[in-house]
């Protein structure tokens, strides 16, 4: 077992990859982006192949995954149709005939009920429960160029609108690229590798607009002609990274005449109520039902890139659980995270720890029984011992 432990390790550290961080590729004078807009290029460079990451904030903010299979594939836009968005097909993949799989996230609304049930289910609350959605399009951004960290290959965006509950709020989503496969050290610690990226989101701040307000976040994915989509839960019995979470979500899209996985968004069912939390920070989220939608989402980014009928499905992730007496207002913030990748999703294999409580579970029963056996043969083999005694 502990050879086994240690190959995985040792394979886990060869799983690496070149990565680049780039801010609005190939922006010229006179072309001048909107006050508070930008686009995000993050190049993963393999041996055979190319993993482009885009994050934009151009309507509703939305991280855009292009796998190519070539090593000098390139994002080629048009910047005055781009910001304009006058036409589809105004930011592409160069060469389009090496784009092997597409596959957008967009934040579209942040809702918000009045959970006089204190059920925690958007689904159970009634319609005049509802408060009139905060539509993401509309909402004014942070500039990007102040807080892309090439190091570290992060990128954080904060927004709000101009009202009295973003007086001193706002909704922030940080932006992680990786190199290597690893965790981080911050909960719930999603497992990364290199073909995957991570946003952090959180709420924070924002006044509630009832007395026992609880949030919802709605985003949407949308993707090649082709493809479905399905959400998948997954049960673990090592908690050791997720305190006290047994499961993990995965939104898979898959071709529709195979059962392979081209792409995924996965995350722990878990909120947080402080930005560094302990354990009794810790609330459980939930999913809706998958719906697919009619319409690509109102975000530059989806427009400028997908130029035949893709497809879009829509999620909500509501927070909080029934009964739960901690509602938004005692802490004013909520976060959750999630991560965008391509291929199969990462799968979580036996911790040290439990790999140490197995070998111990399993090693001192049989080591008792094997002590014990050869004691107990000794024993027989002195009992029936007939050795000849002279007679004196």
């Amino acid at each position: 077992i502990f050879l086994f432990y240690l190959y995985l390790l040792f394979k886990k550290n060869l799983a690496v990859s070149c990565v680049s961080v780039e801010l609005n590729p190939g922006l010229t004078p006179p072309s001048v982006l909107p006050p508070g807009v930008g686009l995000v290029h993050v190049r993963g460079l393999g041996l055979n192949d190319t993993l482009h990451f885009l994050l934009c904030n151009h309507g509703a903010p939305a991280l855009l995954m292009v796998h190519t299979y070539s090593t000098q594939s390139a994002v080629q836009v048009d910047w005055p149709s781009f910001i304009n968005r006058s036409s589809s097909g105004s930011l592409r993949v160069e060469p389009q005939t090496s784009v092997r799989y597409s596959s957008a996230l967009v934040f579209t609304r942040v809702w918000e009920y009045d959970d006089v049930n204190n059920t925690a289910d958007p689904q159970q609350a009634a319609e005049s429960s509802f408060y009139p959605p905060y539509e993401l399009q509309n909402f004014i951004w942070s500039d990007l160029n102040e807080t892309v960290n090439q190091s570290d290959l992060t990128v954080k965006l904060c927004g709000g609108e101009k009202t009295e509950s973003f007086l001193n709020g706002s909704l922030c989503l940080q932006f992680s690229a990786f190199e290597s496969e690893g965790r981080d050290k911050a909960w719930p610690s999603l497992h990364h590798n290199a073909n995957s990226s991570q946003l952090h989101v959180w709420l924070e701040g924002v006044t509630p607009r009832g007395n026992r307000s609880r949030f919802a976040l709605e985003f949407q994915s949308v993707g090649d002609s082709g493809f479905q989509g399905r959400v998948d839960v997954h049960s673990s019995i090592d908690d050791e990274y997720t305190p006290s979470i047994f499961k993990v979500s995965q939104w898979v899209s898959f071709p529709e005449n195979s059962s392979g996985v081209w792409g995924y968004n996965q995350w722990k069912p878990v909120a947080y109520r402080k930005a560094e939390p302990v354990f009794e920070d810790t609330t459980p989220c939930k999913h809706s039902q998958l719906v697919s939608m009619k319409r690509i989402p109102q975000s530059g980014l989806v427009q400028a890139y997908f130029t035949e009928d893709p497809q879009t499905y829509g999620l909500n992730i509501s927070f909080g659980i029934d009964k739960d007496p901690v509602l938004y207002s005692d802490t004013k913030y909520i976060s959750w995270t999630v991560l965008v990748g391509m291929g199969e999703p990462p799968a979580d294999s036996f911790s040290t720890l439990i790999i140490i409580i197995i070998a111990v579970g399993l090693g001192t029963p049989l080591v008792i029984i094997i002590v014990g056996g050869g004691f107990v043969w000794i024993r027989k083999r002195r009992s029936h011992s007939s050795g000849y005694e002279p007679i004196i």
